[in-house]
């Protein structure tokens, strides 16, 4: 199988996902000059932070943090639109062993109990062939050991890019767009809502309100990127 595999990274080399050189033996999706280059938050605090203050006065968030920046013409666009469009989920897996590790090993995520995905429409996921955050959230299941689960809150209806809209006029489109399936499953929880971008908060705030239907929760938000 070794020879087999040497044989085919002859002729089918992998490549780094932003830059397009050939990945070294212990490279894994980018690497080494560009995983350095990466825009990291280095957000210090879990509370405090541009994360956490942007659903101050909307919705109640217990904790918040996000990996890297978003920046236009960016490496993070760059990785985060060929996650989400060019079906490379090498990068879902990437961020989500990344974060998994860095949560596990200070704890700061300890107390939830489960890990919820922003869902995508069936049809966009019939589509496109997945949701763009399913192995980083099964990623950072097994790092934290904490259910994955991704059938209970689901989207109605399929919305188009909210790319040029204003923070209200997304949230008027968002706020009926989510639903559960089960309004008791998640009694007593502290949920982990999780996304690959964050902009306004307006969809991870209508994901929040509809799990709020729930009695007794509680809900924190991660994301791979936030956009500055």
């Amino acid at each position: 199988m070794k020879i087999l595999k040497d044989f085919f990274d002859l002729f089918y080399p992998k490549t780094c996902a932003n830059c397009t050189t050939k990945l070294l033996q212990n490279e894994y999706v980018i690497c080494t000059i560009c995983r350095h280059d990466l825009p990291l938050t280095n957000f210090n605090s879990f509370t405090d932070n541009k994360v956490a203050k942007m659903f101050y006065g909307r919705v109640t968030i217990e904790k918040a943090y996000a990996l890297l920046f978003f920046r236009k013409k960016g490496i993070t666009q760059k990785l985060i639109h060929d996650l989400k469009y060019k079906g490379n989920e090498e990068i879902g897996i990437l961020f989500g062993n990344w974060l998994g590790a860095f949560l596990a090993e200070n704890s700061k995520f300890s107390n939830i109990d489960v890990i919820v995905p922003v869902p995508i429409h069936y049809k966009r996921r019939k589509k496109r062939g997945y949701n763009q955050v399913t192995k980083f959230g099964k990623r950072l299941s097994h790092h934290l050991k904490k259910p994955f689960i991704e059938d209970i809150l689901i989207r109605k209806d399929a919305t188009k890019t909210q790319t040029f809209k204003s923070r209200f006029e997304r949230f008027s489109n968002q706020e009926t767009q989510f639903l559960l399936t089960n309004k008791t499953f998640f009694k007593n929880k502290h949920i982990l809502i999780i996304d690959d971008v964050v902009t306004t908060g307006a969809t991870l705030e209508a994901c929040a309100i509809a799990l709020f239907k729930t009695e007794k929760i509680k809900i924190s938000i991660l994301t791979i990127a936030y956009t500055e």
